[in-house]
């Protein structure tokens, strides 16, 4: 399988085992899509789909491998009886996307078999996935009542990362509390404004950076905290550096800057390479592998899949539980980081191979 102007797709650094990787186009509807299926070696491939406009499609393609790989990880380290998916919907520039699109993203999905369940994820929203649910049962996230599992992903996912810099103040500041502790926040959307909220409301202290100057602003002002320019925020002498926007940012150039004490946040792939672990563990800066701390949205919405499609209901409360595990499961991989002297990515990593059978 080969994609116009790249070599084949099994011959990328980011392949990596991969069972599946479909590539979908339907004429009618000028839909272009693909499905990384990673591992299904704890059940059906589970991810998000991404609605994005990509000049290039080869950084499509990364990116389904890339993610499909990380819901493996993610979701085998939370736990869950599911494995790695990915999808990605390349969109034009005037990021067009039509009923038409949907419906036939959902009988691509389909067609799978239950090989993969799909839920929101970047460009995506809860009517998306209403749209897409009317051509496949394979959804997950999909609106329900008060006090159930599913919805909007964004709230527990930053739930889990809120216990998890809570966790990583105490595990390396020997801090039972929030109170005073400074962090810089990364990315003031859905997920980051809702880390940044959760810790003002235990006393933390935050710093704010966002592409939208406004929306940092105006979350700075309510949170009674302070907005810095995007090209400033991972220079910000602080505790804790929460990145919860883009990915690949923690590199060569940008480690030796960092003024942290601990890495933890949400955004997907923040390792450049996986050698840039090996750099923050040398330079003594703990971090939160990014598929453990931010797990909360897939927790949510894979435990309302499983139930509705075992003709059952989950609660929320039973969800916060589960979502409690994630401070713990991070804490397990800083100790054995800590006896093994190896940097927790890892560790992380190595736990996940095992749990896919992929285990040296």
């Amino acid at each position: 399988m080969t994609v116009p102007g790249s070599a084949a797709i099994w011959t990328m650094p980011d392949f990596d085992e991969h069972e599946r990787v479909e590539v979908i186009h339907d004429r009618a509807s000028g839909l272009t899509a693909i499905v990384a299926l990673h591992s299904t070696h704890l059940g059906p491939g589970a991810g998000g789909t991404r609605f994005w406009h990509y000049p290039q499609p080869l950084a499509a393609v990364r990116d389904a491998l890339r993610l499909s790989r990380g819901m493996s990880y993610k979701n085998a380290l939370a736990g869950l009886p599911l494995g790695g998916g990915k999808a990605v919907v390349l969109l034009d520039e005037q990021r067009t996307k039509t009923p038409e699109m949907l419906a036939a993203f959902g009988d691509a999905i389909e067609a799978l078999g239950g090989a993969y369940v799909t839920a929101e994820d970047v460009g995506a929203s809860e009517a998306d996935m209403e749209a897409i649910h009317q051509r496949t049962e394979h959804v997950c996230g999909l609106p329900v009542a008060e006090g159930q599992a599913g919805g909007d992903p964004g709230p527990y996912t930053a739930q889990g990362i809120f216990f998890g810099i809570k966790a990583a103040v105490a595990h390396r500041l020997g801090r039972a509390d929030m109170d005073g502790v400074h962090v810089a926040v990364q990315g003031c959307g859905s997920v980051g404004g809702g880390v940044a909220r959760l810790l003002a409301g235990e006393g933390a202290r935050v710093t704010l950076a966002d592409i939208d100057r406004t929306k940092a602003e105006a979350l700075a002002v309510e949170l009674g905290g302070n907005c810095v320019p995007t090209e400033q925020i991972m220079q910000v002498a602080c505790d804790v550096f929460s990145p919860n926007a883009l990915g690949a940012i923690l590199d060569d150039a940008s480690i030796p800057q960092l003024d942290c004490a601990i890495v933890a946040g949400g955004a997907n792939n923040q390792l450049a390479r996986a050698e840039h672990g090996e750099m923050l563990r040398e330079r003594g800066i703990l971090y939160a592998p990014d598929y453990v701390i931010n797990a909360g949205g897939i927790i949510n919405v894979g435990l309302e899949y499983l139930a509705r499609r075992a003709g059952e209901t989950c609660s929320a409360s039973t969800v916060m539980e589960r979502i409690g595990g994630i401070a713990r499961k991070l804490t397990a991989i800083w100790e054995e980081s800590e006896r093994s002297g190896t940097g927790a990515h890892e560790v992380a990593d190595r736990m996940a191979r095992e749990a896919i059978g992929r285990g040296e």
